[in-house]
């Protein structure tokens, strides 16, 4: 595994499920990683658990990570991952959410670096693939110690280190602070991958280039354009149409059906996905290079406000504008049943006259969510 030089796509809860993971490869993606895995439930054999843990076998550079508070469960996990195919394991020391740190995982194990220095040693011995770590630059915004926090885990024999430049407490609240994960990369020897608020091809070359990371890591902007691995690689937007982005996501209803199985239990597993992506993708805005470079120095376009109040635009587009969640499932349904985009297309359209926009909705739009 070289982590040297890569863009990788994040572990993403609920998002990074294996039929997006495909979607993301088929525009340009050469590196993934699953979902958080619970090392506790692993061991337990929970199918559940075990599932975030599978790899396609188009995915040939696959990485497995997961939460654990200690050596004892973060082991044997890790050598699951290992006999499901994982290229490397990576220990989660960043996720906020709270049913993760009130077990003593995930952002919790920033204000133990000793600790977790123990934890990626004995991982280090144990699992015969690399082993990473994903941190965040601290617990709060004024207890940032991410730089010991990274001594520490470089010593233990990490191979690679990503930093989310925030602080659990910041969530995704403020802007990714790519000045710490700079100084970061430059303490270290080991690879940094730098991670936070990466939307567009330009901002992505513009803070690998500054920062000096060895590799980037693409969260959100992701699940907003899957296609962004592309841009990157050939450093020039894909401004797809309406029409071409429903093409887009009926290839990841497709690429569920045959993920989830072609029956009613698997469209009801489905649903749990499908609709909750299109949170994320009602948020896309075609943002040129020409227009937003200079912007986009000042300010990411991830955390940046833009009206949205457009009367012209085409049904369709106003359509895949639209954030109402009982849109989303009703998308989510046609695309599930259409046998090709066109019929995806005039289905969409069909529901646009039947859910026509509410007055007063159109306003501003933030691209970030969260």
């Amino acid at each position: 595994m070289d982590f040297r030089g890569q863009v990788f796509l994040a572990p993403l809860t609920k998002g990074g499920n294996l039929p997006f993971r495909r979607l993301c490869l088929a525009h340009g993606c050469t590196v993934t990683m699953g979902e958080m895995a619970y090392a506790y439930q692993v061991m337990k054999r929970s199918k559940s658990e075990l599932a975030l843990l599978r790899k396609h076998p188009d995915e040939t550079c696959f990485g497995a990570q997961i939460a654990a508070s200690k050596a004892s469960d973060a082991i044997p996990a890790g050598l699951a991952a290992v006999e499901r195919g994982a290229s490397w394991v990576d220990l989660n020391c960043g996720c906020p959410i709270h049913d993760v740190v009130k077990r003593g995982m995930g952002a919790t194990l920033l204000q133990r670096p000793a600790h977790l220095a123990k934890v990626v040693a004995e991982m280090v011995k144990a699992i015969p693939v690399p082993v990473s770590v994903k941190i965040r630059l601290g617990w709060t915004e004024s207890e940032q110690n991410a730089s010991e926090v990274a001594k520490a885990i470089e010593e233990a024999g990490a191979a690679a280190l990503c930093v989310h430049g925030r602080s659990r407490e910041q969530r995704y609240s403020r802007a990714a602070d790519w000045d710490a994960i700079a100084r970061i990369a430059a303490e270290r020897t080991i690879p940094v991958i730098g991670n936070g608020d990466l939307l567009t091809w330009y901002e992505t070359h513009d803070r690998w280039q500054a920062s000096g990371v060895a590799s980037v890591m693409i969260g959100r902007g992701a699940l907003i354009k899957p296609w962004l691995f592309r841009e990157i690689a050939e450093k020039k937007a894909w401004e797809p149409t309406a029409s071409e982005r429903l093409g887009v996501y009926h290839d990841l209803a497709q690429k569920m059906k045959t993920h989830f199985r072609d029956d009613e239990k698997g469209k009801e597993r489905a649903m749990r996905f499908l609709p909750w992506h299109f949170e994320f993708f009602c948020r896309y805005r075609p943002l040129s290079a020409e227009n937003f470079v200079e912007s986009a120095k000042n300010h990411p376009l991830m955390q940046t406000r833009f009206d949205d109040r457009e009367t012209d635009l085409p049904t369709l587009e106003r359509l895949l504008r639209d954030p109402r969640p009982e849109l989303h499932t009703r998308l989510s349904e046609l695309l599930w049943l259409a046998p090709d985009a066109a019929s995806a297309e005039a289905s969409a359209l069909a529901l646009a006259v039947e859910l026509p926009p509410v007055e007063g909705q159109a306003g501003e739009v933030v691209t970030a969510h969260g």
